[in-house]
């Protein structure tokens, strides 16, 4: 009998990551999986990015709407709490269906959602578990969600030791490095004139790609932080292209769209805004672009193998494993203009990715097909 399993996605960045493993399963006809699609995906004001999946043509089986608009403290708690009582009745309703359900990450939707299940005997399987990130409250949810789980998939041999003192058990801790990058050596990336008709972008001029999100701890200091990157960028808007993509529903993240709407009105034809380009067109500019600029974990996981360097701002991933291509700098106008600089002049980065482990995503399906509960 084929093995059942539920693959919970909330945000066009987790989807990313699965995607890999979403192709292979498709051809594997000992597992049988359904999409649980919720959070960001269903937000009109992210991108309804649920289209993204369905446009991939996989099938989503569930989808459960619980994000609010807001992004203060209060309605990020609110959304936290609307999650777990969505996901409450929806796993009791279907607490037999799976044998495993795939969790993913460290977001607040997800935790929420896991959160639920406990209960109900919901048997879990984290990937990601054991990373640190200091500039922002994830590791509360990851680490939650590691409790909550009773198989897990790590970037990192140091994270699954995390993961091993977290739950105080060895067995069932796999290292399959980032998922996202066991597609990259096979992916066929647009061409500049193909990118330059979808995006009315062109990554022929010098391009600088930016992704920042909320630092959630210290929430308070977003908004000198965001004073601070507005500045920047607009130092560096005369001389290069700036394609900023849009930030998560994280608290206070509309504080970074404003300052970014108000860049664009005052460089038109020089910075871009983009909510959701979908993984082909972000690793596309990401390869031609000079340099990506922000706090987003793909600078560390994913930009070393587009040969990219990557100017790591603040706190957010503090904790984590940097490769050779990450630069860390602080929130400070003139050592990020001085940096971002330097690293223009560095050109292409030559060195090696931590994260890319290979037959990663025969790992995860040896696992799922050779578990059994206890």
């Amino acid at each position: 009998m084929a093995k059942r399993i539920g693959i919970l996605t909330s945000s066009r960045a987790d989807f990313g990551v699965y995607e890999p493993l979403l192709n292979a399963l498709t051809q594997n006809n000992d597992i049988v999986f359904d999409i649980i699609a919720f959070g960001t995906h269903l937000s009109q004001v992210h991108g309804f990015t649920l289209n993204e999946i369905l446009n991939q043509d996989y099938k989503v089986s569930y989808t459960i709407p619980s994000l609010l608009a807001s992004d203060d403290e209060e309605s990020v708690s609110t959304s936290f709490a609307l999650t777990a009582q969505k996901f409450a009745s929806f796993w009791a309703q279907y607490k037999n269906k799976w044998d495993l359900v795939l969790c993913l990450g460290d977001r607040y939707e997800m935790c929420a959602a896991v959160l639920a299940g406990v209960p109900m005997g919901i048997k879990f399987a984290h990937l990601y578990g054991g990373d640190r990130s200091m500039g922002a409250i994830d590791n509360v949810y990851r680490d939650t969600m590691t409790a909550a789980s009773v198989m897990h998939f790590t970037s990192t041999e140091k994270c699954k030791q995390r993961v091993a003192m977290l739950t105080e058990n060895s067995k069932h801790i796999k290292v399959i490095g980032i998922l996202s990058l066991a597609k990259l050596k096979k992916l066929k990336l647009f061409s500049m004139e193909t990118f330059k008709k979808d995006w009315n972008i062109d990554l022929k001029k010098p391009t600088i790609l930016i992704c920042f999100h909320t630092e959630t701890i210290n929430a308070e200091k977003n908004t000198e932080y965001v004073r601070v990157i507005g500045e920047v960028l607009a130092y560096f808007a005369s001389d290069y292209q700036l394609v900023i993509t849009m930030p998560n529903a994280d608290t206070l993240g509309n504080l970074y769209r404003k300052e970014y709407l108000i860049l664009r009105k005052k460089y038109p034809g020089k910075v871009f805004l983009v909510e959701n380009f979908g993984n082909l067109a972000y690793y596309t500019c990401m390869k031609y672009a000079k340099l990506l600029i922000g706090n987003t974990s793909s600078g560390i996981s994913e930009a070393p193998s587009f040969n990219t360097y990557f100017i790591n701002v603040g706190d957010r991933q503090k904790g984590r494993e940097f490769g050779e291509n990450v630069i860390n700098v602080p929130f400070k106008r003139k050592t990020l203009i001085e940096e971002i600089n330097i690293a223009l002049l560095k050109g292409e980065y030559k060195g090696e990715n931590p994260y890319y482990k290979p037959g990663s995503i025969q790992t995860i399906i040896h696992e799922i097909l050779n578990y059994e509960p206890l």
